[in-house]
């Protein structure tokens, strides 16, 4: 049964065509509309059927739509706001799916109208391609999806999109949007700037030739590579606009680093093991959590990107009580 009407996706790329997939899988909206900045992606999104229409413009797209996804890059969120405020219809909800929120929120509230919902989102998933042909219906089964309300967001709105994501297989949790934000530097933005710091260094190292580096490539740089692989716009607006969060992080790191360093340098194996040890359990508790498998390749094996969970993955449920992790 569908929970919207007609829903617009600003943006079209892996997570708006997932989106779009999976909302035509369980017949989730009645109609999904569309639009991109690229003439050859808006081409795209109606040749492979995720829009039943494109539009040139977002202020085109979000009319009479009850529910809007904006799938934009972060640094393009105020402008689209701007555009597509007077077009908006009373009642409907607007969410997002950006990596940072505090920036996004500040970015999009002040065009919000009185009347329309604004409910910032963030689905904790993705792989390293991008585009509308990248996307696929099972992308957020058991994945979270973290929704970050301001005080006073209308229950029922909140509930309706709620209802969508698990709907679309997620797990569901709310939280503060600072919180997000510094969770998120932990789990994902400086992981991502180690990682494409690790390739840059593999770059520079001339004694390794670059044949060498892919030839040789062990599963430890290999898993990097695949990290550096995301889309650089996204990138660069997420650490500049989450800067204090993951700088905290960074810092952090660093100086953890140090101490490993040292350890190395005096042949301090216990405290290396000790160490290890720690972080490994960390390791095991995202496995039991059912967030990844012990599989090669991040355990996105062909069986799970066709929508079929590996053993031990619970099935998507709700948090409610917005508990923050």
């Amino acid at each position: 049964m569908a929970i919207y009407q007609r829903v617009a996706l600003i943006g079209l790329g892996l997570i708006a065509s997932s989106m779009a997939h999976a909302m035509r899988a369980g017949g989730l909206a009645d109609e999904i509309v569309g639009t991109a900045r690229s003439a050859e992606t808006r081409a795209t999104a109606l040749e492979i059927g995720i829009c039943d229409r494109v539009y040139d413009t977002a202020a085109e797209a979000v009319q009479g739509a009850d529910l809007v996804v904006l799938a934009v890059p972060v640094g393009a969120m105020a402008a689209i706001a701007a555009e597509i405020a007077p077009h908006l219809a009373a009642g409907a909800t607007v969410t997002d799916v950006g990596s940072v929120k505090q920036a996004v929120i500040a970015a999009v509230a002040p065009h919000i109208p009185a009347g329309v919902h604004f409910i910032p989102g963030h689905p904790l998933a993705g792989t390293e391609h991008s585009g509308p042909r990248s996307g696929f219906a099972s992308l957020f089964q058991n994945r979270w999806w973290l929704l970050t309300p301001a005080e006073g967001t209308d229950p029922a709105a909140l509930a309706r999109l709620l209802s969508l994501l698990v709907a679309m297989g997620a797990n569901v949790d709310v939280m503060d949007a600072a919180h997000h934000d510094l969770v998120l530097a932990v789990t994902s933005h400086t992981p991502h700037l180690i990682a494409y710091t690790m390739v840059g260094v593999a770059d520079d190292l001339r004694r390794v030739t670059d044949s060498e580096v892919i030839r040789y490539s062990a599963a430890g740089f290999r898993d990097f590579t695949r990290i550096a692989a995301s889309d650089p716009t996204m990138w660069r607006d997420v650490f500049l606009n989450n800067k204090e969060a993951t700088l905290d992080i960074l810092g952090r790191f660093t100086e953890e680093l140090f101490a490993l360093q040292r350890a190395i340098r005096l042949g301090d194996g216990e405290h290396l093991h000790a160490y290890f040890t720690r972080t490994r359990a960390i390791r095991r508790g995202i496995i039991e959590a059912g967030q990844d498998t012990a599989a090669a390749d991040f355990g996105r094996s062909a069986q799970v990107q066709a929508g079929v969970k590996p053993a031990g993955v619970n099935p998507a449920g709700v948090n409610p009580a917005g508990e923050e992790h």
